[in-house]
């Protein structure tokens, strides 16, 4: 049976779950999009703040002796659901980093957009992948696991029992920057590995043909391989996006170990 009924205690209760939920949608890949309107976002948080309140059970009441104590409260909960968010968003910043490469491989680097989604200037490369990763993203229901693992995270954190452990949400971070690096570089490999070839092959024309100007021709033929090799890998990106999606699951669940 629903019942919406609140009382002074069950609305605090209830407050700290829109809390939690609502820093979540903000900062989550795909919920926390900034092209997303405010009243959207805000409206969805308080929808599954009312359903969570129904399923969260029991209820405890909050204890505490004044207003510090009460900010405290609401300070932990929101931090609690902008880390789980920021886990997840973080692993965007992979692909982020591979298209920056690419772009300073085949010359693009000096070419960049105003990504709305982030409000600020991205490469090319970067920008489009990004967005193709978002929409597998949403074609794989990877969205749907990712307020999944919110959800979940009330039966190991539940309202006003997050503890900070501050060492293991540090090493996390620490073993993602590593994470980073590699599967950053292994998107790039393909484009960086053939830009080396060519190099080698301008180097050598350099020294048979002196009076070409190696310069120049370099730059084109840089750039029409690098969307060749583009073209050609595109049907890699599902397995990019496993890669991606799969360390998004294991940041959320470190980062979850890191609060209880």
């Amino acid at each position: 049976m629903v019942n919406y009924e609140f009382s002074l205690y069950t609305f605090e209760y209830f407050l700290m779950i829109l809390v939690r939920v609502a820093a979540f949608v903000f900062i989550a890949p795909f919920f926390g999009m900034n092209n997303t309107p405010r009243r959207t976002k805000a409206g969805f948080s308080l929808c599954v703040a009312m359903i969570l309140y129904q399923a969260v059970l029991p209820r405890e009441t909050l204890e505490y002796s004044g207003v510090i104590e009460f900010v405290i409260i609401i300070l932990k909960e929101g931090i609690t659901g902008l880390l789980i968010g920021f886990a997840a968003n973080i692993c965007n910043s992979i692909i982020v980093f591979s298209g920056k490469v690419i772009d300073m491989e085949i010359g693009l680097a000096m070419a960049n957009m105003y990504d709305p989604t982030t409000q600020t200037q991205s490469g090319l490369t970067g920008t489009m992948y990004n967005y193709f990763i978002m929409l597998l993203l949403i074609a794989t229901d990877m969205h749907h696991y990712i307020l999944r693992a919110l959800i979940d995270t009330y039966q190991l954190i539940p309202v006003n029992g997050t503890v900070f452990n501050w060492d293991h949400l540090l090493g996390t971070m620490a073993m993602f920057i590593t994470e980073l690096m590699v599967l950053g570089f292994r998107i790039v490999l393909p484009i960086f590995a053939c830009s080396m070839i060519l190099n080698c092959i301008l180097g050598i024309m350099a020294k048979v043909a002196p009076q070409m100007n190696m310069f120049a021709v370099g730059i084109q033929l840089k750039i029409l391989l690098g969307f060749t090799i583009m073209f050609l890998t595109i049907t890699l990106l599902p397995s990019v996006a496993n890669m991606i999606f799969t360390e998004m699951k294991r940041m959320i669940v470190s980062v979850v170990e890191g609060m209880y």
